[in-house]
């Protein structure tokens, strides 16, 4: 039989193992959300720039309101008007490279 002395340390050592992959998977899982808020705030102004230019606006200028960063491409093809946001999302892993999230939304033009 084994006594407590042998066993002595033996947690410590697991923890020193394991605590890089751990804080590794949390820094994996906080890009993650990162690059999902970049995404929703992507989409966010593709929609807004879309229904900006549908009002005949500056669609740019308001989508550069909501979310500063991003790259609004603007095209229209008779009674819609398409907006395509880029925005980049930088990951908290720092030897990973950053992401492009690109969304899109389409509008109605209104009448006058």
């Amino acid at each position: 039989m084994r006594s407590e002395r042998d066993d002595a340390g033996m947690v410590t050592a697991e923890l020193a193992a394991c605590l890089p992959v751990l804080v590794l998977l949390l820094a994996v899982a906080l890009s993650v959300v990162s690059v999902g808020s970049a995404r929703l705030r992507a989409q966010d102004a593709a929609r807004e720039a879309a229904r900006a230019a549908a009002r005949s606006d500056d669609g740019a200028r308001v989508a550069s309101e909501i979310a500063p960063g991003v790259h609004i491409q603007l095209s229209g093809s008779g009674t819609t008007v398409r907006a395509v946001a880029t925005l980049r999302a930088q990951l908290l892993v720092p030897f990973l490279p950053s992401v492009d999230v690109t969304e899109q939304a389409v509008a109605s033009r209104e009448p006058g």
